[in-house]
């Protein structure tokens, strides 16, 4: 059994009770802090040319995260506008020279949205919705971007032939890809009828082709993060997974989409 597997085995089951059971909401919770805490720190190690301020940037992100947490996100304009003052300031105090401000203001400033501005939306499903609709939602969240990721590699090593985006991600196909939207829809079909019977259909179907193609894009956005760094693993901490930012990477373009859909769906 490879490692990529065997994490997969190990961490999936924990995940699912911290999902359904509400008093293990708590280690979703913990679960999400290290991922986005390891996905920052690898983040900036991947820009670390640009010199990100890493206490500053921290340090929102925890505010950040605690905003998501409980449930406030009419905050974030004014967190997001702290944010960039304070990024700013920062590195004003730092003193000359200031050719790198740009470059280190913003690489500060993207991590600090990227992956927790972006990933903190899943944080706010469990924690903001009647636990019933969190369960449900975030269930068909993994199950679709799961499903997909998993048929895309997999077709993809025994037929893919046509090269996706060589540029970006050589080991990528066109195969690989049909192979995750067909996954991606049939993993829609299941939801419903095993657990989501409240969400038609004729909305899950629609939803699921729109996290593929966003999973698909946050996928290859990191391979571009990390071939411009020249990287080609975030970092090695998951074994047969590389590092967190490489498992993050399709979910968290889609964590915005899982919280507005559920707010304006069910609302």
């Amino acid at each position: 059994m490879s490692q990529r597997i065997v994490t997969a085995v190990v961490l999936l089951p924990i995940l699912v009770a911290s999902i359904w059971i509400e008093r293990l909401a708590a280690i979703f919770i913990i679960f999400a802090l290290v991922a986005m805490c390891f996905g920052l720190w690898e983040f900036w190690r991947l820009a670390r040319r640009f010199d990100p301020d890493l206490i500053v940037g921290g340090l929102f992100a925890l505010l950040l995260f605690a905003i998501f947490l409980i449930g406030r996100l009419d905050l974030l304009p004014a967190a997001i506008s702290s944010s960039i003052i304070a990024v700013l300031i920062a590195r004003l105090l730092r003193g000359a020279p200031f050719d790198s401000m740009i470059a280190s203001s913003g690489a500060t400033l993207l991590g600090l949205f990227y992956v927790v501005g972006l990933g903190g939306h899943l944080v706010a499903v469990r924690m903001g919705f009647e636990a019933a609709l969190a369960a449900k939602l975030l269930s068909f969240f993994l199950l679709v971007i799961m499903g997909s990721d998993t048929a895309a590699y997999y077709v993809g090593r025994a037929w893919g032939r046509r090269k996706l985006a060589p540029t970006v991600s050589p080991g990528k196909s066109w195969e690989g890809a049909i192979g995750g939207m067909l996954a991606s829809l049939c993993a829609a079909v299941v939801a419903h009828y095993w657990f989501f019977v409240e969400l038609p259909l004729r909305m899950a179907l629609p939803l699921a082709a729109a996290m593929n193609v966003l999973g698909v894009l946050g996928d290859l956005t990191e391979s571009a993060l990390k071939r411009g760094a020249g990287a080609k693993d975030a970092a090695n901490i998951l074994p047969g997974h590389g590092g967190f930012l490489d498992r993050l990477d399709s979910l968290l373009f889609n964590a915005p989409l899982i919280y507005y859909f559920g707010k304006l769906y069910f609302a």
